[in-house]
């Protein structure tokens, strides 16, 4: 894995536009969601170490902010920043852009790491950790997008 870089590609499938001629707003949702498996698993946790550790990581908030609408068969990719980090939590927000490389959406997430044996949060196992703490290590000197830590509301 490239501590400093990740990326999920895939193509806007005809099943997920709507009636309004574009992708509709739940699968937004699930593009960001397969993006983060294939994060979960680049850093360390795939299936056969989520058993041999019994630890996963669960969404405990998403914030999404739709900017510019996809259409059928256009290449998507998702990018990964990590806001901040603890023993047991990870605050990312996930990039969306289009084939042209314009950001079309993000996804801010609050993740939580769960040991499975007794289903309550747990700090990340050594290994998973250094992986995550060496990626933040990059990114914390990153300039943070302006769509992280929005709020919904009525601007008056």
């Amino acid at each position: 894995m490239n501590h400093t870089f990740f990326d999920y590609s895939c193509h806007v499938s005809s099943e997920w536009v709507d009636y309004n001629g574009h992708m509709n707003d739940a699968e937004y949702a699930k593009v960001f969601s397969l993006a983060l498996d294939k994060w979960i698993e680049e850093i360390g946790l795939d299936a056969k170490a989520r058993e041999h550790y019994n630890y996963t990581i669960f969404t405990l908030e998403t914030h999404l902010c739709y900017l510019q609408e996809a259409h059928e068969k256009e290449k998507l990719t998702v990018n990964l920043q990590l806001l901040d980090i603890d023993a047991k939590r990870v605050h990312a927000i996930f990039l969306m852009n289009n084939q042209n490389g314009q950001l079309i959406a993000t996804s801010e997430q609050m993740l939580m790491g769960m040991d499975t044996t007794i289903n309550r949060p747990a700090p990340f196992p050594e290994t998973i950790n250094e992986k995550i703490s060496a990626l933040y290590k990059h990114h914390e000197r990153l300039e943070c997008p302006k769509q992280a830590g929005r709020t919904i509301g009525i601007k008056r």
